[in-house]
């Protein structure tokens, strides 16, 4: 099975649809917190909708399409990261994140975003690397301006979280 170890703490391990009752475990127990940004969040109401997703995006890693990863810290499941898109034809990917409320603050995520860029380079050969979040998300802003991706612009109005529309700010890594 794949994995990645990022250092001795945090390993990324291919999402697999045994993984399901685990992810939604995760998923329900950061609901409030995660609801703000991610407009899944109220449609995945029990483990066979983490199932369902995880079946589709492993479908989409055969495919070479996508990337999706169960972050691993001291051996407990605490998020989740990957690239959501892989257009090979034209080298770019799009990286998207999520990490436990209980885990945020500690570096976490910037450690797995930068091994997933790593990983995009060696594995994809990837020349630009995306990343798209609310300007509101100041915590998912951060990871990216930390690993130098630079602000490229903003998407007015880009995403629809329950009533709330969202203006992104895009951050890209490249190397063409």
């Amino acid at each position: 099975m794949f994995h990645r170890d990022v250092d001795e703490q945090i390993r990324l391990q291919l999402a697999m649809p045994f993984h399901a009752d685990q992810l939604f475990e995760l998923t329900d127990r950061n609901r409030d917190f995660l609801r703000p940004w991610l407009g899944w969040i109220d449609a995945t109401r029990g483990p066979d909708d983490s199932r369902t997703f995880l079946s589709i995006q492993l479908d989409r890693f055969g495919k070479g399409q996508a990337l999706t990863t169960m972050i691993y810290f001291d051996g407990l499941l605490v998020g989740v990261a990957g690239y959501h898109s892989i257009d090979q034809a034209n080298r770019v990917g799009c990286l998207g994140y999520w990490l436990d409320q209980g885990h945020t603050g500690n570096g976490i995520m910037t450690r797995v975003v930068q091994d997933l860029v790593n990983a995009g380079r060696e594995c994809y050969s990837l020349g630009r690397i995306e990343i798209r979040c609310s300007t509101e998300n100041e915590r998912s802003r951060s990871v990216a301006q930390r690993l130098g991706f630079m602000h490229r612009g903003t998407c007015r109005h880009a995403e629809k979280v329950g009533d709330v529309w969202h203006d992104h700010d895009v951050y890209v890594h490249e190397n063409v």
